[in-house]
């Protein structure tokens, strides 16, 4: 191929092994790319070129040697600014943190590093992670947002700026926007990838994840970051599989474009094979979902106890707010909320028992236009709180002609299933 900066990164990992394809060459095309499209998209807060050729002469070297490659060797990474890093800003989406450079890498960059891969820079965030939005547009349509938190992540992702890019979801904040821009997200379990030098917001709920261009890139990444088999998804299974069909309590916040999608898809799986069943959760998913908010707003509020002491000013109004909310409801108020999480927990293994993967809508609709809004979590928040591994694949465009997700979620600690799955209902329902 003329172009290697188009090869997923299953592809060019061969060929960065073999030596048909130098690191150089790659990440020089992918500069290249960035270059023509990054002064409009915006995906970064922070990207030095020449730091990562010098990475990408590291990684040459280290091949003509003869060393031992990491399973990442050569391919290029995004970092979501929420994730320390020693050799580039870390500034979490606020200007209280202008400037601020860590001494350390966060684990999950670590283990990137490790792993043989190379940072291209930090992808914008929304404020710690939160609502208020950054300058990134969404690639297919600059005028609607790309959704957040992670929307450099997802927008640069999407216009191959990068093989995978971390992103971090409290909410909705990994698969909205991956949905969102036409990308693939990947929500692993929580705690699969070590949270250390993250600017933590939510104890109970933040988990770190990858977005990429197809769910082959995700499984990739995630294995090579923690050295566990996610599989290789493009393998298609023995059988097809049992899915449940699952608006969630959620269901009236459903696009007419998004559930016209959820039937297509429900019928092309059911086309290919598969088992496709309606599935209505237990009650107590509702009260989890009412107390999310309870345990998002009053954990962050105590994460961000130094900035609301010392620099408040310079906290946007919208998150002041909340946190104001926050810091004005008694402990025990967090204490019910999260134990309405552990009872829906027990509930949903129960639920999903019967079946192999859930099917369910990636967000409620194609990205909002404008970009004072990144979007609403509904239709991820419990998968959240849950801890279970989702992943959003594009299946379909809305009225406007942007993407349209759709989600897959398993069991908890199930993440290989997730991206097996998740690639079998895509496959599923482009054939159709």
């Amino acid at each position: 191929m003329s172009d290697p900066s188009l090869l997923p990164a299953t592809a060019a990992v061969r060929g960065l092994r073999t030596g048909t394809l130098s690191a150089s060459e790659l990440t020089d095309a992918l500069l290249a790319r960035i270059a023509a499209r990054e002064p409009d998209l915006r995906a970064f807060a922070w990207h030095d070129p020449a730091s990562a050729r010098r990475a990408a002469a590291r990684a040459d070297a280290t091949l003509r040697s003869g060393r031992p490659l990491g399973p990442l060797h050569g391919l290029a990474f995004g970092i979501k600014d929420v994730l320390d890093t020693a050799d580039m800003p870390s500034q979490y989406g606020s200007p209280i943190w202008a400037g601020h450079r860590p001494r350390a890498d966060a684990a999950a960059v670590a283990m990137a590093r490790r792993a043989g891969a190379i940072a291209v820079g930090k992808t914008v965030t929304t404020e710690f992670a939160t609502r208020y939005p950054g300058p990134t547009v969404n690639p297919r349509s600059p005028g609607h947002t790309p959704g957040g938190s992670s929307s450099g992540s997802a927008a640069g992702a999407a216009a191959g700026f990068f093989h995978a890019s971390f992103g971090t979801q409290t909410a909705g904040s990994i698969i909205r926007p991956a949905a969102f821009c036409g990308a693939v997200g990947f929500k692993p379990s929580f705690g699969m990838l070590h949270r250390g030098g993250m600017k933590v917001m939510s104890e109970s709920l933040d988990t770190i994840g990858v977005i990429a261009g197809s769910v082959g890139d995700c499984a990739l990444f995630m294995g090579g970051l923690t050295g566990r088999d996610f599989g290789s998804p493009e393998a298609r299974p023995d059988a097809a599989p049992r899915i449940g069909l699952c608006l969630g309590p959620t269901a009236d916040q459903a696009s007419p474009a998004t559930l016209a999608l959820l039937d297509r898809v429900g019928a092309a799986a059911s086309k290919a094979g598969a088992t496709v069943t309606a599935l209505r959760l237990p009650s107590v998913m509702e009260g989890a979902m009412e107390a999310h908010p309870v345990v998002m707003n009053m954990e962050s509020a105590q994460a961000l106890a130094w900035e609301l002491d010392q620099a408040p000013a310079q906290i946007s109004a919208v998150l002041r707010e909340r946190m104001d909310w926050a810091r004005s409801q008694p402990p025990a108020m967090l204490d019910e909320a999260r134990l309405a999480f552990v009872t829906a927990r027990l509930a949903f293994a129960d639920a999903v028992a019967p079946f192999d993967v859930l099917l369910t809508p990636s967000a409620p609709g194609e990205a909002p236009e404008g970009l004072d809004w990144t979007g609403d979590p509904a239709f991820n928040s419990l998968w959240t709180l849950l801890h279970v591994p989702c992943v959003t694949v594009p299946a379909g465009e809305g009225p406007k002609g942007l993407p349209l997700g759709v989600q897959v979620v398993t069991g908890f600690g199930q993440d290989r299933a997730a991206l097996t799955w998740a690639e079998w209902v895509r496959a599923a329902a482009t054939a159709a």
